[in-house]
């Protein structure tokens, strides 16, 4: 899940943006950060965006695609539909035990912003629905019962062991959902 390089600014400032709040949050991320740490002038900064909630919705948004994107391709790897429903969490395991592993960004920020209807929660809530609606797709080609209420408990595994590997640091948490997937199928 790593960016190449830029030299394009606004693709720096969102990739800085990106890596300075997934490692430190919302609130440690300052202007001054930003700026220095990008090399991007402050002017150029909100040439691009308006405030650093716009800049912080832009490079979560990005991620989200990103994260998204390569979830769902190594997920479908998987040979048949009841396969890729437990991959959910062998992929999961392999990203906990990445180099800068850091938890989800949008359980992260979601929990760094009190009020449900800023737009930085609203990204981090889209986020949350593309990965159920994802998850209620494989419960679909599995031919699930109800694919809907099988796709929230499988979400609830999933965060629930992104949140156990991140605040725990237990890097097995990833197994143990997967356990209580088998169960679940």
């Amino acid at each position: 899940m790593t960016r190449q390089p830029t030299t394009d600014p606004r693709e720096t400032l969102l990739d800085t943006a990106e890596a300075l709040i997934y490692q430190h949050g919302i609130h440690a991320t300052g202007m001054d950060l930003l700026v220095k740490t990008s090399g991007v002038s402050r002017k150029t900064l909100y040439r691009y965006f308006a405030s650093k909630e716009a800049l912080t919705a832009a490079a979560l948004r990005r991620r989200d695609g990103r994260w998204m994107l390569w979830f769902e391709t190594q997920v479908n790897q998987a040979p048949n539909p009841a396969e890729r429903l437990l991959a959910l969490f062998d992929v999961l395991g392999g990203w906990f035990a990445s180099e800068g592993f850091r938890g989800c960004a949008f359980i992260n920020t979601a929990g760094e912003i009190g009020d449900p209807n800023d737009p930085i929660r609203q990204v981090a809530r889209e986020h949350k629905q593309k990965l159920q609606d994802f998850v209620q797709a494989l419960c679909r080609a599995h031919d699930a019962t109800d694919p809907q209420a099988l796709a929230r408990q499988l979400l609830i595994l999933i965060d629930g062991a992104i949140t156990v590997a991140r605040v725990m640091g237990d890097l097995g948490a990833a197994d143990q959902a997967r356990l209580v997937a088998q169960r679940l199928l």
